[in-house]
């Protein structure tokens, strides 16, 4: 059965729309991306080996239909192989505090640490906004499912496992056809077996027992793309964050645009996605 994640986008500005692809995973295969409204360019971030698209707007909505297949697909290599960016550069102290965790107690052990630093929410000002490596955390911090899973997925690395960031779109089951807006994980390999993480998830529930799992929280969750640290061709920035739902940029910066999330074919997606393990 075809699933499909449909993105609806208000045109309300003259500017480009820059847009995910659509990511392949253990869970759901990319079949390909459909657009409205918009003249298409697709360009690729060569450090990455993944694309994404450049949107000139034609009308005054932009409709972009993700269309996946719920058999498995293996996780793209690139997504757990070392990129240098700022965003995933562990400060030398964070990778000696993050060496000495996996070595004494392993990935769940790292995943557990870096859980005890933090309490769920956003904030205005991110404690690695000045940085050009991820600091150490040596006290509870406040973060987003972004940031938590840049501080883990950074660790991680700088201990030699595999592990990689993966972003997109969380449907819950109370839901079920739609969604409010983006959502991030971490993916682990280790042995050959894929492991998905959620911290955040975990601690919007109340709970710090963290457990490996793709939908700790009853759902589906749709993939759009993986890793942080992007450079685009057309795009006037170097090393920005991460690509996970539709932007406005322009040579002044992002924003964001207005957005519905659509998803059809929970029922198969949560047939494929919710068990107990994933190859």
């Amino acid at each position: 059965m075809i699933i499909e994640m449909k993105v609806t986008v208000t045109v309300d500005r003259s500017a480009n729309l820059l847009a995910p692809v659509g990511l392949s995973t253990p869970a759901a295969t990319r079949l390909g991306v459909e657009v409205e409204g918009a003249d298409a360019a697709r360009v690729t971030c060569a450090a990455l080996q993944q694309g994404a698209l450049i949107l000139t707007p034609t009308a005054d909505r932009i409709t972009l239909r993700y269309g996946f297949d719920a058999a498995a697909a293996p996780c793209p290599e690139a997504m757990f192989a070392p990129h240098d960016s700022r965003y995933t550069r562990a400060h030398p102290d964070l990778a000696a505090e993050a060496q000495e965790i996996v070595a004494d107690g392993g990935i769940a052990a790292m995943v557990a640490h870096v859980t005890s630093m933090f309490d769920y929410g956003h904030t205005d000002d991110r404690f690695y906004d000045e940085a050009d490596a991820m600091p150490q955390l040596c006290d509870m911090t406040t973060g987003s499912c972004v940031d938590i899973n840049a501080y883990l997925v950074a660790g991680l690395r700088a201990a030699r496992v595999e592990a990689g960031y993966v972003a997109g779109y969380f449907v819950p089951e109370e839901r079920r056809d739609h969604t409010t807006d983006m959502h991030c994980w971490v993916a682990t390999r280790e042995g050959g077996q894929v492991q998905h993480w959620d911290i955040a998830h975990h601690l919007k529930m109340g709970r710090r027992d963290i457990r490996p799992g793709l939908n700790p929280k009853p759902g589906v969750r749709v993939a759009m793309s993986h890793s942080m640290g992007w450079t685009l061709p057309g795009v006037p920035f170097a090393d920005f964050k991460l690509l996970g739902e539709p932007v406005w940029f322009d040579a002044g910066g992002w924003d964001q645009a207005a957005c519905r999330f659509e998803l059809s074919g929970y029922d198969a997606l949560d047939a494929a996605q919710n068990q107990p393990v994933h190859a």
